[in-house]
């Protein structure tokens, strides 16, 4: 049997000194773009349009739980992961789980699910910068793999969520649509670093555009 990934996560999350990761300007910005939606809109319609009428569904659900600063909790997953596979219930995973071709396998203990709901609260801890917060949350849905089918797509709006609750949204996704490994803590660094990239660069074009078509800002 393969080794277990999740228990690898586990104590990697342990190891990672998540206060190293940058912290941002945390201004809210509404940018000109709406990277999320323009993922959805544009290379996963052209996959699946079905796909992506539930994920953008998934999306405003999610818009509007961080608007009235709920945390994440694994009913309000549930009620995402609904939309996301267009399915009247979901359940959590009741055996263990692979990915990866087979690879990578994650385990399930008696305390699986009560570790995953207290790490989701983590993610609202202040304490930490909000890009380690955001990625770390990310891969933990990514390797907890709490339902059968739709992780990726579920840590991706957890990953939003996160940043919005926080008045922070991307006007790119694309480059976080990489393969993330559970033994890998320099990985899971990176992944803090790329986010907060991507929100100086949203920051950044966004105060531009705002500089160059202040008539436009208004609207």
């Amino acid at each position: 049997m393969s080794d277990d990934a999740l228990a690898s996560w586990c104590l990697v999350r342990q190891q990672v000194d998540w206060s190293s990761a940058a912290e941002v300007d945390l201004t809210p910005v509404r940018p000109a773009v709406d990277g999320l939606a323009t993922w959805f809109d544009g290379p996963v319609r052209l996959r699946n349009a079905n796909r992506a009428d539930r994920l953008l569904a998934a999306m405003t659900a999610s818009r509007a739980a961080a608007a009235r600063g709920e945390p994440l909790t694994t009913t309000l997953l549930a009620d995402w992961q609904k939309l996301v596979l267009g399915a009247d219930e979901v359940h959590l995973r009741r055996s263990d789980a692979y990915a990866k071709g087979g690879r990578e396998r994650y385990g399930l203990t008696p305390r699986t699910w009560q570790d995953f709901a207290a790490y989701l609260r983590q993610s609202a801890d202040p304490s930490l910068p909000l890009p380690a917060r955001a990625a770390r949350v990310y891969l933990d849905v990514a390797f907890f793999h709490p339902y059968p089918d739709g992780n990726a797509r579920l840590a991706l709006l957890v990953l939003a969520h996160v940043l919005d609750r926080e008045g922070v949204r991307l006007d790119e996704v694309g480059p976080l649509q990489t393969t993330r490994y559970a033994d890998d803590p320099d990985g899971a660094l990176d992944l803090a670093a790329l986010i907060t990239v991507l929100i100086r660069a949203t920051h950044s074009r966004s105060t531009t555009r705002c500089e160059r078509d202040p008539a436009e800002a208004d609207r």
